[in-house]
């Protein structure tokens, strides 16, 4: 079994902004799959799926951001699953252009909290993660604007396929997919 934890905050003012990125992406998963996120358990809301020939549970944890560590070792523990090898976390990231992906598999919170509090309860940076860009967004608790969706859409269907890569072809393809420098644009020369 595979946990994928998506990061942001519980509550409907916080609902469609660039720090719910990782709810939105779980969403978008569970959409693809065809299952409802809505099984209460350690502190998340979750829902589980098959992708590929993996058991997956997708989870939300609801102990808002900066508490997203509880959850996650919650998570872990009951299902016995360890975080270097059974666990993805989705969440945005300011240093990345919005719409932008980036999968890596260890390394530092880049001072986001989420990512403080699940190194911090797990004690390793040793697990998978999705990063989608935001920049160069400040107001992370603003709901995007209407111009902003089209990418934050595009981004929440490549997070979807990232995910479903990662689980049936490996981190490494995965990795060598979705981790390009975007196209520059054709000049009209």
């Amino acid at each position: 079994m595979k946990l994928i934890v998506g990061l942001g905050n519980p509550g409907i003012e916080y609902q469609f902004t660039p720090h719910n990125l990782g709810f939105l992406a779980i969403d978008r998963i569970a959409n693809d799959q065809g299952v409802e996120v809505r099984n209460r358990q350690c502190r998340a809301l979750t829902a589980r799926t098959t992708i590929g020939q993996e058991q997956v549970l997708l989870a939300k944890p609801e102990t808002f951001m900066n508490l997203s560590g509880v959850s996650v070792s919650e998570l872990l523990a009951k299902l016995e699953l360890k975080p270097e090898t059974d666990l993805i976390v989705i969440y945005d990231e300011l240093d990345l252009p919005l719409g932008t992906l980036r999968i890596r598999e260890r390394g530092s919170s880049a001072g986001h909290n989420g990512m403080k509090s699940i190194i911090g309860s797990l004690g390793t940076q040793e697990f998978l993660r999705i990063r989608i860009g935001i920049a160069p967004e400040k107001k992370i608790l603003k709901p995007f604007r209407k111009a902003q969706l089209k990418h934050v859409d595009e981004a929440l269907d490549t997070a979807s396929e990232a995910v479903k890569v990662i689980l049936t072809e490996g981190r490494a393809a995965a990795m060598n997919r979705f981790n390009r420098k975007p196209e520059p644009p054709e000049s009209s020369d």
